[in-house]
């Protein structure tokens, strides 16, 4: 496994606790909005998360929603451009007051989830997790067409096995990294959407440094491309229901 000198693991210490921070001092959400139901004209698949949905380290192209729309796009499933609204750091406090002050023009085919990592990172809890995570799905299927089959859930990746998570205590990591992971399986199955779990595959890191982001802690172009893979078939067969 690669290590990276200490004075870098410092660097990015503090470059992931200020992006892990934003949602400490978040203020009450505002009302859920008046989400239509009708299909969006601008495309049909809104990707919604935090830093491994923006993709950070990678280019805009190497993001896994944007390999996802391109693989199906080869298989003749045009979805156009997708829509991302997710940032680094952002927890499910942040992506629900982000959610609700969006504007929609229109319902979409698909739409992916994969939150969680920053209320794991900040040591919030699973019952407060749980609950916004629920709110989460119950947002995704009203912009899905209100239909819980156009959705979908990726799980949380182990960042503790990454040169980053070598700072840190990597089984407490695991281990809590997994506990909210079994919610996010737990609530999204009561909802009746799909989960693609890729705990496993982001382990594949402590062997195979091409999967890391410069950074050391976030995935590579070709990891993200792992997790488009998992997802195309069940993106595919929902939009061709």
């Amino acid at each position: 496994m690669r290590l990276f000198p200490k004075i870098l693991v410092f660097v990015y210490s503090l470059f992931f606790l200020a992006a892990c921070s934003s949602s400490e001092t978040e203020e009450e959400v505002t009302p859920t909005p008046n989400i239509p139901t009708t299909p969006s004209a601008s495309g049909s698949y809104l990707a919604l998360g935090d830093s491994y949905t923006i993709g950070q380290g990678v280019a805009a192209t190497e993001r896994w929603p944007v390999y996802l729309a391109n693989s199906l796009s080869g298989e003749g499933v045009k979805v156009g451009e997708p829509r991302i609204i997710a940032q680094t750091g952002w927890t499910t406090a942040d992506l629900l007051q982000r959610v609700k002050t969006e504007k929609f023009d229109g319902g979409y085919g698909l739409v992916s989830l994969m939150i969680g990592v920053n209320n794991q990172y900040q040591g919030r809890s699973l019952e407060e997790f749980r609950t916004q995570f629920r709110e989460l799905l119950t947002l995704s299927t009203a912009l899905a067409l209100k239909d819980p089959k156009n959705v979908l859930v990726l799980t949380i990746p182990d960042w503790g096995a990454t040169p980053f998570g070598s700072s840190r205590d990597r089984a407490s990591t695991s281990a809590q990294i997994k506990r909210f992971n079994e919610v996010i399986k737990a609530e999204a199955t009561t909802a009746g959407i799909t989960v693609i779990d890729v705990y496993d595959i982001s382990l594949l890191v402590r062997e195979t440094p091409a999967y890391l982001a410069p950074d050391g802690l976030h995935y590579s172009g070709l990891m993200h491309q792992r997790w488009a893979q998992m997802a195309l078939p069940e993106a595919k067969k929902k939009l061709l229901e």
